[in-house]
């Protein structure tokens, strides 16, 4: 397979998510499925992405071939190639999508690189997919594949998880890059209307949120005893481990989180303590230091209780080259904290040797901190808040991007403008005096997700979308192009 690396997968018992769904979601997403079988037989849904591990592109994957695999519909998921140079190019691409520049352009030179690696992913791909197959291309990074496959005969549709509500010349100019890439697929799914670029128009648009899995190792039901264990093992809460903190797989194993992760912290929080915390990549976007900044300002003279900033090892995330100079930038603003405000606050980096351990890990964390933070500068849907409310936790993030399709009114709080540290203080601080409130928007929040952000709607979504191009493909044509379709998107 040469650069492509395969990410192994195991079943999910779709049968599990009549649990959550219900009888009826759940007799509709069978029928849905047996009846793409019957049009699909002898071809295979490819996805490509750039990293197995360490966002949030990797964790919805896991999830949907998995219990793509249990449909019965032949399903691969392969990651591509890339030196140091490809990602710092696409990272680029990623803020500027946000509308964030470093103040230079992408130019030729980038350009060129860009083609060229993608071009040795295309030929090590086109040994593999067959005339017929669907390609899920994911985000910048695999824009470039779409018209080698599409020469060879598959069906191709790229989807984008990221993008921002308001343009700019920034966010123009990322898409001028990549739209000679885009234009060549058949098919294209964007998290929200409003991050679709103006010159992509057509009846084969779809708008698709992102989804959660109850069962995965990041949602699951863990008691509060396994909270604790798992917790002080990895060295976030004070005291010893009574027993492991044990977890169930995506296979049906039970794993056991033994690992332990980078804590710096003057003093941890015990079992009883107020914990505030923000899970994300250390990617500038997702503002950590403002956090960081917010609760030491607005909320530490005040208010007893704890922060926890939560990041995923800097050494672990391949196509995220930024994330060792955010976090020593955290960590340099952490040292500057007077002393009684440095020791309520901690910088937690967690292994991602296992990923289901490292999903255990976070899982722990949000069911046991008493309120979560997502204060994004840009997001294209930060599903991170998704989780958090499924287990029950009020979340404070910034009205912005996907954020704003997940906390409804009575939920959580939405931070008007998210460079707002003052409001941030003032809603942190209204949580952590009223714990009733907090279970009220805990509870809302739980039932919001079940009826909004399971993975079933997620599957119903894509098999129409499939199921689309492929008639189209079967009619006699080529799926219509970028710009060339009169009709309303999806």
């Amino acid at each position: 397979m040469g650069l492509l690396h395969a990410v192994p997968s195991h079943r999910r018992p779709v049968e599990r998510l009549a649990t959550v769904i219900g009888a009826e979601r759940y007799a509709r997403l069978r029928s849905t499925a047996a009846e793409f079988r019957a049009g699909f037989t002898g071809r295979t849904v490819w996805n490509v992405n750039s990293t197995a591990v360490g966002g949030g592109v990797a964790e919805i994957l896991q999830a949907l071939v998995g219990y793509v695999e249990d449909l019965d519909v032949a399903i691969r998921w392969l990651v591509i190639h890339g030196d140091a140079d490809f990602f710092h190019i696409t990272k680029r691409l990623h803020n500027a999508v946000h509308g964030q520049s470093d103040g230079s352009a992408l130019g030729p030179a980038e350009s060129d690189h860009y083609r060229r690696i993608l071009a040795a992913n295309a030929e090590a791909l086109l040994e593999l997919v067959h005339p017929g197959d669907v390609v899920l291309l994911h985000d910048p990074q695999t824009a470039g594949l779409a018209a080698p496959l599409v020469e060879a005969g598959a069906v191709v549709v790229w989807r984008s998880h990221i993008g921002v509500d308001d343009q700019n010349e920034t966010t123009e100019a990322a898409w001028e890059f990549l739209r000679p890439y885009v234009i060549a697929a058949h098919g294209w799914v964007f998290s929200r209307r409003g991050y679709v670029p103006r010159w992509l128009t057509g009846d084969n648009l779809w708008i698709i949120p992102p989804s959660i899995d109850p069962f995965s190792a990041k949602n699951q039901d863990l008691d509060p005893g396994t909270v604790r264990a798992i917790l002080a093992t990895i060295g976030v809460l004070d005291g010893a481990a009574a027993a492991p903190g044990r977890f169930l797989r995506p296979d049906g194993s039970v794993g056991e989180v033994a690992r332990t992760a980078a804590v710096v912290a003057d003093s941890l929080p015990g079992a009883g303590d107020d914990l505030v915390i923000q899970v994300s990549r250390w990617d500038r976007l997702k503002d950590m230091g403002g956090v960081l900044h917010g609760f030491a300002r607005h909320v530490a003279p005040d208010r007893t209780g704890y922060l926890a900033l939560v990041g995923p090892s800097v050494a672990g995330v391949a196509d995220d080259p930024e994330g060792a100079a955010v976090y020593r930038d955290c960590l340099a603003h952490w040292r500057s904290l007077p002393a009684a405000v440095r020791s309520r606050t901690l910088l937690v980096t967690l292994p991602l040797d296992d990923t289901d351990e490292n999903a255990a890990m976070v899982n722990a964390l949000q069911r046991h901190a008493g309120i979560v933070v997502q204060k994004s500068l840009a997001e294209g849907f930060g599903l991170t808040v998704a989780e958090a409310m499924w287990k029950g936790r009020p979340v404070i993030g910034s009205a912005i991007g996907g954020i704003n399709d997940q906390i409804a009114p009575g939920t959580g709080v939405l931070l008007a403008d998210p460079t707002d540290l003052p409001a941030l203080g003032a809603a942190i601080r209204d949580l952590l005096a009223d714990h009733g409130e907090r279970t009220r928007m805990g509870s809302a929040a739980h039932a919001y997700v079940r009826d909004n952000f399971v993975g079933d709607l997620h599957l119903l979504r894509y098999a129409e979308v499939f199921s689309t191009l492929l008639a189209q493909a079967r009619d006699g044509g080529r799926p219509g192009q970028a710009g060339s379709l009169a009709g309303p998107s999806r």
